[in-house]
């Protein structure tokens, strides 16, 4: 089993995949075989079948799905069999954005410098945790008020715009430490993305928030305040660094502008 799993990660490497979708796949594909030492079954299509069926139990579907993903290439790369399982349906559900109040009372309630700044680039740039945490001071381009975001999700660069309200407070931080890291941690290495969940759920706690306030909520604002703004579409989804546009059109349903503007007939009477 640990040899397959060696395979794995060389292919996974090899391809040139990130480290967290690495880490991902292998994750997936170890708990899977495990799942065989313990019922004593062997690698085939139907232990595939029981072992998602089991996970459909606990886990979301959209979690599952990633779980079928990576033992589908495993076999296909690996084992050289191809293997078709259904994806699980998912639930529709739609995240409960943060109103620009929120955000405000989040920022006003965060005294620390470093913890605001990120909570306003989270929110004011649309990014996500693993770009803060490997943003570095160079990637900061004062003069055309641009960030250059690299090999992002997918691998891919983007440049997003720095928000003219923070342009000088970002250049006052900068100086204030010798790291090429944007956003050191104490030992001057990278901030943990744990980190930064804990500094975001701190400040809604701080801002009396009742929502449950993560990272990528902020994001998800972001381009929703955005489209209620009449930002085009093709823009967010720039910004975003999404592939698809599809992707981006999730906001259409997540803002509720154009809902609160339609007058009931019942208000005619």
């Amino acid at each position: 089993m640990i040899g397959l799993l060696k395979k794995l990660d060389e292919n996974l490497r090899l391809k040139n995949y990130s480290k967290e979708t690495i880490k991902g796949y292998i994750n997936h594909v170890d708990k899977y075989l495990n799942s065989l030492i313990v019922k004593k079954e062997g690698i085939n299509p139907d232990s595939v079948k029981k072992f998602i069926l089991n996970e459909l139990k606990s886990k979301e579907p959209a979690s599952v799905s990633h779980t079928i993903f990576a033992i589908e290439y495993f076999f296909k790369n690996i084992l050289k069999e191809n293997l078709s399982i259904p994806k699980p349906k998912r639930n529709k559900t739609l995240p409960e954005i943060l109103t620009i109040g929120e955000i405000k009372k989040m920022i006003d309630a965060t005294s620390n410098i470093k913890h605001k700044l990120i909570i306003k680039l989270l929110y004011g740039c649309g990014l996500r945790v693993s770009e803060i945490v490997n943003l570095e001071k160079r990637d900061l381009n004062f003069e055309e008020n641009l960030i250059h975001i690299k090999l992002a999700k997918g691998k891919k660069d983007r440049f997003v715009k720095i928000p003219d309200s923070i342009k000088k407070e970002l250049e006052s931080y900068c100086l204030l430490n010798n790291s090429k890291i944007l956003f050191p941690s104490n030992r001057d290495g990278k901030l943990t993305k744990k980190t930064i969940g804990k500094i975001v759920e701190n400040s809604a706690k701080k801002a009396g928030i009742k929502k449950r306030v993560y990272p990528h909520l902020l994001r998800h604002s972001f381009a929703t305040h955005l489209l209620e703004q009449g930002t085009d579409l093709r823009i967010i989804q720039k910004l975003l660094g999404h592939s698809s546009i599809k992707t981006t059109q999730i906001y259409t349903q997540i803002s509720q502008a154009s809902i609160k503007n339609i007058k009931s007939p019942l208000d005619n009477l």
